[in-house]
């Protein structure tokens, strides 16, 4: 069996190598460690040994990215589907199933499904931020008998129906637990600014990586300031993808407009998960430039910069809010190489207000 690795450090090879093609797997880890790859890397190997594979994502952005990857892995029969947990679950059960009262299926509908003699599933399951699914999905996956390997990690919880780690793995019953740890993906200075917001517990902030790259930057934004500051980034950085992380959808389009008017050529991309189709939902993620997304889609993506304009959005919340704090971890820790926070108004927003100069520079 002919195996293509991407992207991977031989620490992270030998450690999806070595992990077993039967039985029930949790791989946690931090921001940057390649999780999403790996998740991918499993689905195909997977499915090399002849198994239908289904990779699932709660984020219908992150299912197209992970969707690109696959597809540059092989295998050439296309035997890994990719798939959001919604879509997958309303195929397996052959209609739309019964609305629950929380964004998902009524899952006591679901788990009756399950308990029928026709309800196993042929598939092996491979579950990609797996935290944001709620612990219901994974007594669902186990009543289904499905091989199913999550990669997770609980500090970047986005959603109200999440699991923690605990109970992925009590929920699916007999399962290993494995961790994978560095980070591939950003610099040392993003990492320490990220370190601010880290809520974990137990397990300590993860170790800076060593890439060295410029401190992330926290301009006060006037009138059309943040357009500005985008189109000098692309213009400057033709061949980098700049990825920006809204707080609300009037935000998402305002900026869309504003840089369709100042610069058109460089055809910014816009992402909002209320689109059924068209430009809004389908992305060309492989090209470089602006991608202009809500924070709500930005789990697992990265982008070589990353632009948050509207930090003032958060100033009226509690800095100590640990869903706040969740919030800035991921968005940071989307970046590559560099990192701009914006905000409008007199004061910079309480939260960013106790970070260091060193950590974060200013103007």
């Amino acid at each position: 069996m002919t195996v293509t690795y991407l992207d991977l450090d031989p620490d992270q090879r030998a450690g999806l190598d070595e992990l077993p093609f039967d039985g029930n797997h949790l791989i946690s880890g931090p921001p940057g460690s390649g999780k999403s790859v790996l998740a991918a890397q499993r689905a195909v190997m997977l499915a090399l040994t002849g198994t239908p594979v289904v990779l699932l994502t709660y984020s219908n952005l992150l299912r197209q990215s992970l969707a690109g990857t696959v597809h540059a892995l092989g295998p050439a029969d296309r035997s890994v589907r990719v798939m959001t947990v919604h879509s997958w679950l309303a195929e397996w059960y052959g209609t739309t199933p019964p609305a629950g009262g929380d964004g998902w299926y009524d899952w006591d509908a679901l788990l009756n499904r399950a308990a029928e003699p026709a309800g196993a599933v042929g598939a092996a399951l491979v579950v990609d931020e797996g935290q944001d699914l709620p612990p219901e999905f994974y007594v669902l996956v186990r009543m289904l008998k499905a091989r199913t390997t999550v990669y997770a990690d609980e500090c970047q919880r986005l959603t109200d129906t999440n699991s923690t780690l605990d109970e992925i793995a009590r929920n699916l019953g007999k399962c290993t637990r494995h961790d994978v740890a560095g980070n591939h993906r950003n610099t040392e200075q993003i990492a320490s600014f990220a370190a601010h917001f880290h809520t974990g517990t137990g397990t300590g902030t993860p170790a800076l990586p060593t890439r060295q790259g410029p401190p992330p930057r926290l301009h006060r934004f006037h009138e059309r300031g943040v357009a500005d500051l985008l189109a000098l980034l692309a213009e400057t950085q033709p061949k980098k993808s700049i990825g920006v992380i809204a707080a609300s959808k009037h935000t998402q389009f305002s900026l869309l407009g504003s840089i369709q008017n100042r610069a058109p050529r460089l055809k910014p991309q816009l992402y909002t998960s209320e689109s059924k189709g068209g430009m809004y939902r389908n992305l060309d993620l492989g090209r470089p430039g602006i991608v202009i997304v809500h924070r709500r889609s930005a789990k697992g993506l990265g982008f070589d910069t990353v632009v948050i304009p509207d930090t003032h959005e958060d100033a009226a919340t509690d800095p100590t809010s640990a869903a706040l704090r969740m919030s800035y971890y991921v968005m940071a820790t989307r970046a590559r190489r560099e990192l701009h926070l914006g905000y409008e108004g007199e004061s910079e927003p309480p939260l960013l207000a106790q970070v260091n100069c060193g950590d974060l520079q200013r103007g």
